[in-house]
């Protein structure tokens, strides 16, 4: 089953394997099988093309995948060009929602080799 480019996996349950769009969680694919009653545990291969087409319908009226992407990437860029607080962070690829970045944050920082260290010395035992 292909929707929108993606394509769902067969062997997983229809409420795990919609969550392979981008765009669509756990709970939002419960909302969506829910709307076209369809049970959550059944398969994409055992589904019918009349559910399969009803499903297809209601995520195209979901923003998904690249327009959604579009407008987090517009969303972030707007931010930057007001160079508000959050933008500032994203510029300087720091977090952004009030972590501490003494001890943490290594991955979004970039910094991965470094390491911090105690400050002790070996001392020679004689």
């Amino acid at each position: 089953m292909r929707i929108l480019g993606i394509t769902i996996p067969e062997d997983k349950r229809l409420e795990i394997g919609l969550t392979a769009i981008f765009g669509i969680g756990r709970s939002q694919a419960k909302n969506i099988l829910d709307k076209a009653k369809v049970d959550w545990g059944i398969k994409s291969k055992d589904l019918s093309t009349e559910k399969e087409n009803e499903i297809r319908k209601l995520i195209e009226k979901i923003k998904v995948e690249g327009d959604l992407k579009r407008e987090i990437a517009g969303n972030i860029k707007r931010l930057k060009d007001i160079k508000c607080y959050r933008g500032v962070r994203h510029l300087r690829s720091l977090p952004s929602r009030g972590q501490r970045t003494k001890t943490n944050s290594r991955t979004r920082r970039g910094n991965t080799r470094k390491t911090m260290g105690t400050g002790r010395r070996a001392i020679d035992k004689k």
